[in-house]
């Protein structure tokens, strides 16, 4: 019935209560009534079709100012609707009415922000929170203080808790407007034992260890090393210098390396584990990679798409053991064009588990530590080429933010120790440079076929929000003279370069980059924008992503079994759109997990420096505060009730003015004092010094 109702309403450019539906459709029974009345609320609930407040309904397509999508609510208290990956639509605190975080909604958009007309869906089917005692007796207490709901815990289950128990809670009934019944379905453990706050926070993502009876049988039949028989029809590898580099603590390695000179041009290969060669389709292993979509990293806490013994076992190319693989042999030219290039099923042997610290040492140092000698020559070849990539990426338009990382250093019980800034070299860059171009060979090598594929693209930025970016940009005194009438990716390069020498650069570049879309996975190539890439891929990192997963089963069909069939070209046409979009829902909620633990871990840092001072950049300026941000990347708050004197937040100029004129304003340089940290918050409070106001220029 769904689809005639949205036949019927493709044509009716005014709202039709359910009275001129039904006639429309000729319903003549009371049956047929109710079924429709069922019908059309869940495509209201699915966000295709708009119930006006006066119970008329129109196609969404229809309604140019409304968008649908699912809100997140930051700590700052403002929501940022996902519209179908493309931008994150602001919605400002006083525009939420009522709509929590994780809700899909309805907004109503006018000068790129919304404003939530109706909660569409609420996902609240399963809860995480904290057992906790109210009254002397037992209840649950949600972790997401976003969501504005109780829930009442069934007794039988309550029992077998006790205070500070981490649990998951799956929600029976709903007793009354935002008070809910549910049951505890598990029990993440207590809340001082290590490990379980990040285990909490991605239980609230939809992220879990467990693994099913389904898969761990599926696990328990696999070999642990490479067989004779599966080495067959294979290009034999094993004798040719084949490396990783990687982290100091990885374990799950995919992706080697091999370089060779001829003449002036390099031959370069990208050796990939071939994971879908023991993870097929339409197994349990298969559909539960499907599930999961991706690995999580959450500080130094690794929750694997793929069981430990595929990870880190038969299907990461450990050094000294014979491995499975898809390689990308590509000739690469002096100017770092791909001349030639083959794609084959291989078997290697890794001759060296390389670090990036070690192999920095070489390019950077010139030292060369000990187990590397046989390895450098080859590690400068690969330096020289990496350099001819680099080159030819941005002369193409390659956008480089160069966006600072924090790492969480943490002890064995869990707590956060320390907060660094993750170092990047020229080893980092080289995997970079490699990974990036045969990505873009494979790609290409599909798309040239005309077969479905997935892809991972990038759209165009939109004129008004590069516009935008450049009002405020000149807001703050500086004026950049650049055509937004046709983006292109050197248009970006030429703002970030105009910007370089700004002490507020770090902070413009990353607001730059909120201004573009979203990278996601797509089975419509479109490009990428970032890359300034015409088509392109993730092929090398199929233990830790799906979409690298589903890009090496179409390899194995297309290129290796030769199943170019009509059947088999439809299937994968049908199954790959629905399959892109549940990776990019699966990579959002990882780095929305991601996100949080970063929070959390910072606040907890913190806590154990309350009363220190350090020097800050203002990040950003609100009407309730501004937010600094230290050199290890902490960001807290200095709350406006906090400041000497009464404050005016200006938005027109990005700052906060006082009655004498004293401003600030993002970029500026404060010092602050650490006055709170609150890990369960996941928030830290500032104050300016005293003595550094006196300092501030006055306009």
């Amino acid at each position: 019935m769904k689809d005639k109702i949205l036949e019927v309403l493709k044509d009716q450019t005014k709202g039709l209560d359910l009275i001129e539906i039904n006639d429309l459709l000729g319903f003549t029974t009371v049956e047929e009534y109710k079924a429709l009345r069922k019908e059309i609320m869940e495509l209201v609930s699915s966000g295709d079709i708009h119930k006006s407040k006066k119970d008329k309904f129109i196609l969404m397509e229809h309604c140019s100012s409304l968008l649908t999508g699912v809100i997140h609510i930051n700590k700052k208290g403002n929501g940022f609707v996902d519209t179908k990956y493309d931008y994150d639509t602001f919605v400002a605190r006083e525009n939420l009415n009522g709509a929590v975080d994780g809700d899909y909604v309805e907004i109503d958009v006018h000068n790129d922000e919304g404003i939530v007309v109706n909660i569409l869906k609420r996902d609240i089917s399963v809860l995480v929170g904290e057992i906790v005692k109210k009254h002397n007796k037992l209840a649950f207490e949600l972790d997401d203080k976003k969501k504005d709901i109780r829930v009442e815990i069934t007794k039988e289950t309550l029992d077998r808790c006790v205070e500070g128990h981490k649990v998951i809670v799956k929600i029976i009934k709903e007793l009354d407007t935002n008070y809910y019944l549910g049951k505890v379905i598990n029990i993440i453990g207590h809340k001082n034992d290590p490990g379980v706050d990040i285990l909490a926070i991605a239980a609230n993502h939809g992220i879990y260890l467990d693994v099913s009876d389904a898969v761990k049988a599926e696990v328990n039949n696999l070999p642990m090393e490479v067989s004779e028989e599966d080495k067959k029809d294979r290009h034999d590898l094993r004798d040719k210098v084949i490396f990783t580099i990687d982290g100091d603590d990885t374990k799950d390695i995919d992706d080697a390396i091999s370089i060779d000179k001829e003449g002036d041009n390099y031959r370069l290969g990208v050796h990939i584990a071939d994971v879908s060669h023991y993870v097929r389709e339409n197994t349990a292993l298969y559909d539960s990679a499907y599930e999961k979509g991706t690995s999580s990293y959450l500080a130094d806490t690794v929750l694997p798409m793929l069981p430990h013994e595929l990870s880190n076992g038969i299907c990461s190319l450990n050094e000294g053991a014979d491995r499975l693989a898809i390689t990308c042999e590509m000739l690469i030219d002096s100017r770092g064009k791909v001349i030639d290039h083959d794609i084959y099923p291989s078997v290697i042997n890794s001759k060296k588990k390389m670090t990036y610290k070690n192999v920095n040492k070489i390019l950077v140092d010139n030292e060369v530590p000990e187990g590397y000698e046989p390895f450098k020559d080859k590690l400068i070849l690969m330096e020289e080429l990496a350099q001819i990539l680099r080159k030819a990426k941005i002369a193409k338009g390659y956008i480089n933010f160069e966006l600072d990382e924090a790492k969480v250093i943490q002890d064995e019980t869990g707590k956060a120790i320390d907060i660094v800034k993750r170092v990047t070299s020229l080893g980092e860059n080289l995997i970079e440079d490699f990974m990036v171009i045969a990505n873009e060979t494979v790609a290409t090598h599909i798309e040239n076929m005309d077969l479905p594929f997935v892809y991972r693209v990038h759209g165009t930025p939109k004129e008004e929000k590069i516009t935008e970016f450049l009002n405020l940009v000149k807001v703050l005194g500086y004026s950049i003279s650049i055509d937004t009438k046709d983006i292109t990716p050197i248009t970006m390069q030429d703002i970030l370069k105009a910007l370089e020498d700004k002490k507020e650069y770090k902070i413009l570049s990353d607001m730059l980059l909120r201004s573009m879309r979203k990278a996601i996975y797509s089975a419509n190539n479109i490009g990428h924008f970032g890359l300034a890439s015409k088509c392109y891929t993730h092929f090398t990192s199929p233990i830790r992503r799906f979409p690298d997963l589903m890009v090496h089963t179409l390899l194995h069909k297309y290129l290796f079994e030769h199943k170019l069939d009509m059947e088999t070209i439809r299937y994968y046409e049908s199954y790959l759109p629905t399959a892109c979009d549940n990776a990019s829902e699966r990579e959002i909620e990882a780095q929305e997990a991601e996100r949080e633990v970063l929070d959390m871990k910072m606040a907890e840092y913190m806590t154990d420096h309350i009363g220190e001072e350090y020097e800050g950049i203002i990040t950003g300026v609100t009407n309730f505060g501004m937010f600094v941000e230290l050199p290890n990347l902490v960001e807290g708050l200095v709350h406006i009730s906090t400041l000497d004197g009464f404050y005016n937040y200006v938005p027109e100029i990005l700052s906060l003015v006082s009655e004498n004129n004293i401003k600030y304003t993002i970029g500026d340089t404060v010092k602050v004092k650490v006055t709170g940290a609150s890990k369960e918050a996941r928030t830290i409070d500032f104050e300016l010094v005293k003595d550094k106001q006196d300092d501030r220029d006055k306009e």
